[in-house]
């Protein structure tokens, strides 16, 4: 550094000889003009020394002088540019002479810097050295891991196929070797340990392997054929006298056969082995099972069924127990219905509750514990009880066959049927036999309607099994019932009133039988609709219409048969109404026949003592209609003698009337409203009488002034209205 320091320091006029600026600026010019002459060459566009390209660039570069502050201040000021020149090249050279003195007095702490340098150079040259060693081993270490991830690779996939190989041998090995728990288990231990059904689990698994690898020809598999099959004939000959033992339990008297039969479906599974590996066996089983069990049903319910026919009603109806035929039991009018009644034939009394879900699948009837009390019952009852057990065993059977036996479908039905088949066979020649020689339409009808909800259990719990027992049941009563119904329809169309004994206003009693059947009929089948049922319902409704009609017309005056029918509507309606619905088609027509009868009914009590009131307001408010009330003018003495006998003779008269209806109708109720509405149209024909009073034609009738007044004629009718 000190040696550049002193080549610098002696340099220095050499430096400033030749930074003349003139000298150096006239001496470029004089080369710049010689080169000129020199090359003469046509450059074209690319000429840049054009008088034009000159020109343009001095005009930029003085433009551009133009705007340095300096040149403006110098330009303002009027410096001398040679002196200012000067002046310039003075400070520099007296800043030349500073900055050698600055180099010279730092020199030392240049050469030690220098020497510091060198030194750095030197330790980075053995750093870059050992670098250089360390790449070099880098490069040997990188090959040699390339290496070992080949090897690495190469490994893993030998492992991978080694794994692959030994879990196939291993399972093949492990199917094929017989363990001595196995062979001492199957051998020595009792079926219902869990042990024994493990291991014949095992079993099952190397019988399957041990064919399976037979259709592959594996040789390993004759090695252990023999002890396999050994042993699959032990575990069937331990299996079929097991399930054998347990089948022959169910022969025992007074045996609940549900409780082998829960310990058999904890062994479903040895079944499921003699089906796979012992056809012959499982055959055997089944059929014995299916015998045996048909049976012991077949025992049961026959014995069931004969026990319960001991607890039934001995008075049943007969053929001539129907509702046109005449009644000859003695009883009052308000004494309550025997057994020994026709009428309770036709009512439903309790029966019905047999139809409510407590009582529906309620307890079996137990029949020695009936006699012992002397408990009798009807017929519903009995068919009740005897279904529901056919429908709980029913169900119980057919879930264990499918479970057990593992059959479904088509198979489930066959094998059920070879069970119970027999049993519902006797069911249905028995019940034949009974409904041959039934009249009793509400117990046919009752049974039909258990058979729907017994019907619609089984269908919820999804069991076929017995549904086409249900239709053939169904198919034995309805037309028992329609037959019924239609000895009954016919036993009133053929009626002679003549021999029904002495005429009277109250209800009939062949109307009050009606009445009965038809809302225990309809009650029943609100739940399940039958479009039968109302078409048998509404030929029987029209029948007692007619039967009605002609009863009405033996009696010689219209008001005693307008009584007789009012007391019979009245009546029909009122039962109707206890159990049928209010919208149903009996109640409507019912109602529309009494409202109709009642109002002919008003008119005629009302007729006797205000005839000619009304006959007078009627006549004028037609010709009112036609404007021809004027006609009317010259029946003074008749509008008086009207106006007079009211006024001296209503109250009387509408006692008498009240007094009269209500020793006429049977029902208070009823009779109360008929009285309150003949008040109610009387009021309305007096009313009409005032507006024709006031009609111009008889304002100047003197006899006006003796008209009651509208209001207190309510006020008084109001206290003669019977309250009850």
């Amino acid at each position: 550094m000190a040696e550049e320091a002193a080549v610098a320091v002696g340099a220095g006029p050499d430096v400033n000889t030749a930074a003349n600026p003139t000298e150096t600026a006239m001496a470029y010019l004089q080369d710049e003009k010689t080169d000129g002459d020199i090359a003469n060459i046509n450059l074209g566009e690319l000429d840049l020394t054009t008088d034009e390209f000159i020109l343009d660039e001095v005009d930029i570069h003085i433009q551009a002088n133009l705007e340095d502050d300096l040149v403006k201040e110098a330009l303002k000021t009027g410096v001398d540019l040679r002196q200012y020149s000067k002046q310039v090249e003075a400070e520099l050279q007296r800043i030349e002479q500073a900055s050698i003195k600055d180099y010279i007095k730092e020199s030392q702490n240049i050469a030690l810097l220098h020497n510091q340098i060198t030194a750095c150079d030197s330790i980075l040259e053995r750093m870059e050295g050992m670098l250089s060693g360390f790449q070099s081993d880098l490069s040997s270490i990188s090959s040699e891991i390339q290496t070992l991830q080949q090897q690495s690779v190469s490994m893993n996939v030998r492992l991978k196929n080694r794994q692959a190989v030994r879990s196939n041998l291993s399972q093949l090995v492990d199917e094929l070797v017989v363990p001595g728990v196995m062979i001492s288990t199957i051998l020595e231990s009792p079926v219902t340990d869990q042990e024994f059904l493990e291991q014949l689990h095992e079993l099952n698994n190397k019988i399957n392997f041990a064919k399976e690898l037979s259709f592959r020809e594996t040789l390993a598999c004759s090695d252990i054929q023999d002890i396999v099959d050994r042993l699959k004939l032990k575990a069937v000959s331990k299996i079929r006298e097991f399930i054998l033992q347990k089948i022959y339990s169910f022969r025992k008297p007074m045996t609940n056969y549900q409780i082998p039969q829960n310990t058999l479906l904890k062994y479903r599974f040895f079944y499921q082995f003699l089906l796979a590996n012992e056809r012959t066996v499982a055959k055997e089983i089944r059929d014995e099972y299916v015998d045996t069990m048909s049976k012991i049903y077949f025992s049961y319910f026959k014995s069931y069924s004969s026990r319960l026919l001991k607890v039934q009603y001995e008075e049943v109806a007969d053929k001539d127990d129907l509702m046109g035929v005449e009644d000859t039991a003695k009883k009052g009018f308000f004494s309550k219905p025997s057994l020994k009644s026709r009428n309770t034939i036709f009512t439903l009394g309790q029966r019905g509750t047999i139809l409510s879900p407590a009582e529906l699948e309620g307890p079996i009837l137990v029949p020695h514990t009936a006699q012992r009390g002397d408990s009798r019952y009807p017929y519903e009852t009995l068919f009740r009880s005897q279904h529901y057990a056919l429908l709980d065993n029913g169900c119980r059977e057919y879930l264990f066959l499918s479970d057990f036996f593992m059959v479904a479908g088509n198979s489930a039905l066959d094998l059920f049927n070879s069970i119970m088949g027999k049993t519902l066979s006797m069911f249905l020649k028995s019940m034949s036999t009974y409904v041959s020689d039934c009249y009793d339409s509400i117990a046919i009808f009752l049974c039909i309607h258990i058979i729907f909800r017994f019907r619609a259990i089984t269908t919820k719990r999804n069991i076929p099994a017995l549904d086409k027992y249900w239709e053939a049941v169904l198919e034995l009563l309805w037309p028992r019932f329609e037959l019924i119904l239609e000895m009954n329809i016919h036993s009133i169309r053929n009626t002679d009133p003549h021999k029904l004994g002495v005429l009277d206003t109250r209800p009939h009693y062949i109307t009050r039988r009606y009445a009965e059947f038809s809302s225990a009929i309809v009650s029943i089948n609100q739940t399940f609709p039958n479009e039968k049922t109302h078409a048998l319902l509404g030929q029987l409704q029209v029948e007692v219409e007619n039967f009605v009609l002609k009863m009405a017309a033996e009696f010689p005056s219209r008001r005693d048969q307008l009584i007789f029918l009012i007391n019979n509507y009245d009546m029909m309606l009122g039962v109707l109404m206890e159990r049928a619905a209010d919208d149903s088609k009996e109640v409507e027509g019912f109602q529309q026949l009494l409202l109709a009868r009642t109002q002919e009914f008003i008119e005629e009590i009302l007729s006797p003592p205000f005839g000619g009131m009304i006959a007078f307001v009627k006549e004028a408010e037609a010709l009112m209609e036609k404007g021809q009330l004027d006609r009317l003018k010259n029946e003074e003495a008749r509008i008086t003698q009207l106006v007079r006998g009211f006024s001296s003779t209503w109250k009387q008269s509408v006692e008498l009337m009240s007094q009269d209806v209500m020793r006429s109708f049977t029902n208070f109720k009823n009779g109360t409203s008929i009285i309150q509405g003949a008040l109610t149209q009387l009021i309305q024909y007096y009313h009409g009488f005032h507006k024709i009073l006031n009609q111009p034609a008889f304002r100047s009738l003197a006899v006006r002034s003796e008209l009651i007044n509208l209001h207190h004629l309510m006020v008084e009718v109001k206290k003669h209205k019977p309250n009850f």
